[in-house]
């Protein structure tokens, strides 16, 4: 037989294909994540076996259904892990998962398979200050438990237990279905339904078959708590509109920045933080609820992930036994025309103010800026808007400088009949107020325009750093309208101002300067003697002239730029208004002419200076009838 060699060829052609299967086995070996990976997940099922053989051997047994002494077999082993909730941990063990994922237009939600509650709320459309997603909850920062006794002198805190999920379909809508198990007839069960592109999430907390289990006569309590993460640039400025708002007894709201409330027939809770919010909503108002919030931050020159912790506990109650509470979930945003689809009240959320102010943010500015900011960029239509809103206020300040200018005129007159009556005060206020009404001039009619304006000031002040449309819009240097612009970093930090220097605070500062010195200088001309006994109100004013830019200048420096924005044009407009009716409306002349007239007509005093003119003549007689008294 010809013997049978290996050669050359076949040597070659084994080398190579033992090199190929080397290099497929290397290929096919985990990477350090999937070796990190496996390693989690066999801690996890390590860890969960380990919570099987704690429970049990923990769970005290009644007489009735184990008789003590006797082994259990194989059936009773069952039936004790059913009682416990067992049957959601052989899903944990087959699968290795511990968390149910589910998305939707608007999220990426997380339900942890222990406790049933939602793990991760993350909001697909935002992102923070660093362009960091927005997290409402992740990483712990957030609990849902529930808390009840048991017939069996136990205590069971959903929060520690092992839920078995489901999702399914209802049309468009998405089901999660979390069962913390008893049995397959008996479980307490967290529903959640999701609908496309809606911050609405249905959520459901109802037992079935529990009757038997649950202690009726002990409490049960809802907890819920947040901690707050932080997501704009300005810690301070973030913190001041962080708080816990709520509606209760009937439609009644308020809200909490730090302490504890006690409260009655509660229909939500939200805890807010400024542009994003968390609330719980119930269909039957609850009873009675108990509310904290906490600050987290210490210092706000040091960095912070949270800003205040909020916590919620609430008593529940047993309809027949049984658990069936519908409520709702919203996590999304502080948004104003968000809030407001639900017909809930939730745009309480937003605080545009009390009264009339909120009134005039309501149906006035946020339609105005709204229709503003729908063709134009909102920088731009800050600026319209400020324009619009000096023009309607326009004839206020003319009003204003009209009573000014006639008291500037009248104060030779004035200064006369003070130094007539030096000696007596009394009188020289009765014929003071006597020519200023026949000349048709009043001090109060130069202050009625200007309280006139406060409602105005004080609604745009609220508008601003809660109008969301402004978040992370840009505008010329300013890259977030929402927060602070920088223009230069300071290598230190001033205290109550900052490290660093914001410029339209500063443009704003300089226009308020120049504002008031042309009105304290109108206002100082027409100032009366100094009183004895009285401050000096021209040095008093002459110190607000410096003071109040001052404050400006540090008080915004940490604030929204939009608003800034606004105080900078409308000073500007402001002194452009003044200058145009003191140098080409007012004709002091005609004026003096027109108070001339004034004095020859009678002048019917109304009920207030009437009034006033009584009490100054008694008075008079009184002192008259004094000084008799002691000749």
């Amino acid at each position: 037989m010809e013997e049978k060699k290996l050669d050359l060829n076949s040597i070659i052609g084994f080398v190579l294909i033992f090199g190929i299967l080397a290099y497929m086995l290397w290929q096919n070996q985990p990477t350090p994540e999937e070796l990190e990976a496996q390693e989690k997940a066999k801690q996890e099922k390590v860890e969960a076996e380990k919570k099987v053989n704690e429970d049990s051997q923990n769970f005290v047994t009644s007489a009735k259904d184990f008789p003590a002494g006797k082994e259990l077999d194989s059936l009773q082993k069952a039936q004790l892990k059913n009682k416990l909730g067992i049957l959601a941990y052989s899903e944990l063990l087959s699968t290795g998962k511990n968390e149910t994922v589910v998305e939707t237009d608007l999220y990426e939600l997380k339900f942890s398979h222990r406790g049933g509650y939602l793990s991760e709320v993350k909001l697909k459309q935002f992102v923070d200050y660093d362009s960091v997603p927005i997290y409402i909850i992740k990483d712990n920062n957030a609990l849902f438990n529930i808390d009840f006794g048991t017939t069996d002198s136990r205590i069971v805190n959903t929060k520690d237990r092992y839920f078995q999920p489901s999702v399914t379909k209802n049309g468009d809508n998405t089901i999660v279905s979390m069962k913390f198990k008893i049995s397959e007839s008996k479980f307490l069960e967290y529903r959640y339904e999701l609908k496309p592109d809606d911050y609405m999430i249905d959520f459901n907390v109802r037992t079935q078959g529990m009757s038997d289990i649950i202690n009726s006569s002990q409490a049960i309590n809802l907890d819920w708590k947040l901690k707050g993460y932080r997501h704009a640039k300005s810690i301070s400025y973030e913190n001041r509109y962080t708080d816990t708002h709520y509606e209760y007894e009937g439609g009644k709201d308020d809200f909490s920045r730090q302490g504890d409330d006690e409260l009655e027939d509660v229909t939500w809770i939200g805890y807010k933080q400024h542009f994003f919010s968390s609330v719980l909503l119930t269909d039957k108002a609850f009873k009675t609820a108990s509310i904290k919030t906490e600050n987290l931050v210490e210092d706000e020159a040091i960095d912070t992930v949270y800003t205040k912790m909020f916590a919620s506990k609430i008593p529940l109650e047993l309809k027949g036994g049984e658990l069936n509470e519908s409520m709702d979930w919203y996590y999304g945003p502080s948004d104003f025309k968000v809030l407001n689809t639900y017909d809930k009240n939730l745009d309480e959320l937003v605080p545009f103010g009390w009264g009339i102010f909120g009134w005039i943010n309501r149906y006035i500015f946020m339609p105005l800026f709204g229709f503003l900011g729908g063709f134009m960029p909102y920088g731009i239509a800050i600026v319209v808007m400020t324009i619009l809103v000096k023009i309607c206020l326009s004839f206020v300040q003319y009003k204003q400088f009209l009573s000014q200018a006639k008291m500037k005129i009248l104060k030779p007159e004035l200064d006369a009949i003070r130094e007539k009556h030096k000696n007596n005060k009394m009188k020289a206020q009765q014929e003071t107020m006597a020519l200023q009404t026949k000349a048709g001039a009043s001090p109060m009619a130069g202050c009625l325009p200007a309280l006139i304006q406060l409602p105005v000031f004080y609604a745009l002040f609220q508008f601003f750093p809660s109008a969301f449309d402004l978040r992370q819009k840009s505008f010329l240097w300013v890259e977030d309208l929402s927060s602070y612009d920088v223009i230069a970093n300071l290598p230190f930090r001033i205290p109550f101002y900052g490290d660093h220097v914001s410029l339209f605070p500063l443009l704003a500062s300089i226009a308020i300067f120049f504002y008031m010195r042309l009105t304290t200088g109108q206002n100082v001309q027409m100032q009366q003697p100094q009183q004895e006994g009285m401050p000096d109100m021209s040095k008093m004013m002459k110190y607000m002239m410096y003071f109040s830019p001052i404050m400006m200048l540090f008080f915004f420096n940490n604030y929204a730029s939009g608003l800034s924005l606004y105080y900078f044009i409308s000073n500007l407009i402001s002194i452009g208004i003044i200058l145009v009716i003191k140098n080409y409306i007012l004709d002091e002349d005609k004026i003096h002419a027109q108070i001339q007239e004034n004095k020859k007509k009678p002048k019917k005093q109304n009920k207030f200076q009437a009034r006033m003119q009584e009490m100054m003549e008694q008075a008079e007689k009184q002192r008259q009838a004094q000084q008799k008294g002691k000749k």
